[in-house]
């Protein structure tokens, strides 16, 4: 995995996939009381254990590729 943090962070959501969701728009991983998707204000979302945990492990094999608000600071 190429960013510790980015595994730390998906080790957390597969363990507890239930907590989250997956985007249908942008494929982010978001938390399960999100009405709303923070990065492309989607609100279609996947939340069946395996999808996350699918999407958790590829997140986690790549660099960040999305534009948070923090970034634009």
């Amino acid at each position: 995995m190429s960013n510790p943090k980015r595994a730390a962070q998906a080790a957390k959501i597969i363990a507890t996939p239930q907590n989250y969701k997956v985007c249908e728009g942008c494929e982010s991983i978001v938390g399960e009381s999100a009405a709303f998707c923070p990065n492309c204000n989607g609100y279609r979302f996947d939340s069946a254990a395996d999808r996350v945990v699918a999407q958790a492990k590829l997140l986690a094999t790549r660099d960040r590729t999305s534009v948070l608000l923090s970034d634009l600071d």
